[in-house]
């Protein structure tokens, strides 16, 4: 084999190994790219689960509330009623 066809072949084998590395880079930065968006939408996550647990904690508590405030109402309510009938009664 002349040397010039062994120089064409061994600069062809180079090229296709540059090429090989150039794409394995383009892959391992597309790896990394799309590892960060994953992180970023793992942060967003945990910030909107962290969010909602307030917002039911905050829910809780006024529904709490409301149930303390309904029994206070439904205690008036038959006191007021007792007193009515005691008064009509008389």
């Amino acid at each position: 084999m002349p040397v010039s066809k062994t120089l064409e072949a061994a600069i062809s084998e180079l090229w296709a190994a540059v090429n090989r590395l150039e794409n394995a880079v383009d892959m391992r930065i597309e790896r990394q790219r799309e590892a960060a968006d994953v992180d970023q939408e793992v942060r967003r996550v945990h910030a909107d689960r962290a969010k909602l647990a307030q917002e039911l904690d905050q829910s809780e508590l006024r529904a709490n509330r409301l149930e303390e405030v309904n029994r206070e109402v439904s205690r008036r309510l038959v006191t007021a009623m007792e007193t009515i009938r005691a008064v009509l009664d008389r």
